[in-house]
């Protein structure tokens, strides 16, 4: 998201000082500069420059600190504060945050799952509730995962932050339990959404309210696809009006984000037979369909690798098109990414689709970029995918045991043209020159069953292929020059261009083949290539020649292209 994210220099004027904000800006290269100058000019005697991300779901900033220099900070003893001051949730309400309910879902992520419930319908479900605080141990548990680290990072006793928040849900229960039993939920089933967010709209407690009402319509459904049409039926059914709905659509997409958060939802929903790349394609799609629509233009083979959505899901994809839950869609989006970040494999049993996958997902999250997260983001979530592409296990399962010497060599020129980040393109690139340089791939390629033009003109055509594929200059080179030997020593084998200098044919003829080889295009670029310039230009001189090519100036002309290209011409 362009515009969300910013980097922050923060100084301390002397040892004992506390950190303070000098400058914010959205450039991190002027941050990191102005960061030097101030200890240079001994304007401070620390520097730190952080970057600050804005985190759609929570609309809260999240800082990680990118340099410190300077003085070290002195270390200095937690002091206790007031204990309601130091509490983060101190009322019932607080427990509704998109921060508190993540932190319901982490804690009792085993106990939901169990249920098929989020937590979104645990804070407003007073069956479910109930059931949770009868479990005893389930809910002790939980509230012993939130108030130790709180204690630790506080220094408040332990047992005291234990209590406060024993006290504090056992009051969110109550109030829960209250609204069931005195009809505070509306009932959507018989009184309709759209009159319902009518009557709401200006309820003190309308969030409350109309969150347990859809919670109590989707109680009786338990498997997720059902959940999700059923909730696409409600948006359907919305009124008009601003106001309304926008009450039902902010609880809807809530229950959305949870679902979409929880692993075996979004398998159920999207179809419990994809795999993970199968999910996170069936994700962008939700999240990008405008985009991906654009690319499928370019791009025929973009839906062969990211598949249409079918069902609930479809549903879902289409209103988000047109311009439905924005947070979900942002949630989705960074969902694949940290995926991408993660170590799992995104087709286990399919390491060729995996990388085809990989590139339909960068066209699409790149297109992205700007409304749904930023360009940066998604440069180092492919750079940190890229390093797990040039492990040995990934690249032996790529490889295959099936692949002679020169399809392997094709294969990892592809493997390097799919990975990014400067370290994975070098050892990428070791790869392809340990494959490219070996004695398998020489011996293959002069006992191959081609003619010697054929095989040379496959060499060639490697060689442009490795030229694209953005290797380092080092590399690169290295491997130009290993395909250019192994062409030297197929053309030795044959005598290629000395039966072509002997040859009867047409002097054009002759030397439109000389030519072709000369530039690259029948033989790869190195001995052969400067063997067979020298033969052209021994023709070129020669009178006969001259004279022929006199007698018909048309075709001098069609070969001065080669000749430009092998520096034969102007």
């Amino acid at each position: 998201m362009a515009g969300q994210v910013h980097f922050e220099v923060f100084i301390r004027k002397t040892a004992a000082s506390p950190w303070a904000l000098e400058l914010a800006t959205e450039d991190r290269q002027l941050a990191m500069t102005a960061a030097d100058d101030l200890l240079a000019d001994k304007r401070a005697c620390s520097v730190r420059v952080c970057k600050e991300t804005l985190d759609p779901e929570t609309m809260e900033f999240q800082s990680v600190t990118l340099v410190t220099k300077g003085l070290p900070e002195p270390e200095r003893k937690a002091r206790p504060r007031d204990a309601a001051a130091q509490q983060v949730c101190s009322a019932p309400q607080d427990l509704y945050t998109p921060h508190a309910r993540e932190t319901i879902g982490r804690v009792l992520e085993d106990w939901l799952a169990r249920n098929n419930a989020t937590a979104f319908e645990l804070l407003h479900r007073p069956d479910l509730i109930e059931k949770l605080d009868a479990s005893g141990v389930e809910l002790q548990h939980a509230i012993q995962k939130v108030a130790i680290p709180e204690s630790q990072d506080t220094g408040q006793p332990i047992h005291e932050v234990i209590r406060s928040y024993q006290a504090l849900v056992q009051k969110a229960i109550d109030r829960v339990i209250r609204a069931g039993r005195g009809g505070v939920f509306p009932d959507l089933k018989t009184q309709g959404v759209a009159a319902v967010a009518h009557k709401l709209a200006a309820d003190p407690e309308r969030a409350f309210r109309i969150g347990g009402a859809i919670c109590a319509f989707l109680a009786p459904m338990r498997s997720w696809p059902e959940r999700l049409e059923a909730m696409m039926d409600l948006a359907d059914a919305l009124p008009a009006e601003p106001q309304p709905r926008a009450l039902v659509q902010v609880a809807l997409e809530q229950v959305l984000c949870e679902m979409f958060a929880d692993r075996r939802a979004v398998a159920s929903v999207l179809g419990p037979d994809l795999d993970l790349g199968g999910q996170l394609a069936a994700m962008v799609r939700l999240a990008a369909s405008a985009e991906l629509t654009q690319l499928e233009r370019i791009d025929p083979n973009i839906p062969t690798h990211m598949p249409a959505l079918t069902g609930p899901a479809a549903r879902l994809g289409a209103r988000l098109a047109a311009g439905d839950y924005k947070l979900l869609a942002a949630s989705l989006t960074r969902r694949v990414l940290r995926e991408l970040i993660g170590p799992r494999r995104l087709r286990p049993a399919d390491a060729w689709g995996e990388i085809d996958l990989l590139r339909a997902l960068a066209m699409a999250l790149t297109a992205a970029a700007g409304r749904l997260l930023s360009l940066e983001e998604v440069q180092t979530a492919f750079i940190e995918r890229s390093k797990t592409l040039v492990t040995a296990d990934f690249v032996q399962a790529y490889l295959g045991d099936d692949r002679n010497p020169m399809e392997e060599v094709a294969a990892l020129v592809r493997l390097c043209d799919n990975v990014t980040g400067s370290g994975s393109k070098r050892a990428a690139g070791r790869w392809l020159s340990a494959a490219a340089t070996s004695l398998k791939f020489e011996k293959s390629v002069r006992a191959g069953a081609e003619t010697p033009a054929q095989r040379l003109a496959g060499l060639a055509a490697l060689q442009r292929s490795v030229r694209e594929a953005g290797l380092l200059d080092k590399d690169e080179q290295d491997v130009l020059a290993a395909i250019g030997a192994v062409g030297d020593l197929v053309e030795a084998d044959a005598r290629l261009i000395a039966q072509l200098a002997r040859s009867p044919a047409p002097v054009q003829v002759k030397l439109s083949a000389l030519l072709r080889l000369a530039a690259g295009e029948a033989a790869p670029l190195g001995p052969v290539a400067e063997r067979a310039k020298v033969e052209a230009v021994r023709l070129l001189k020669a009178p006969e020649t001259r004279g022929r090519l006199a007698e018909a100036p048309e075709s001098l002309q069609a070969l001065r292209g080669l000749m430009q290209q092998v520096g034969l011409a102007a």
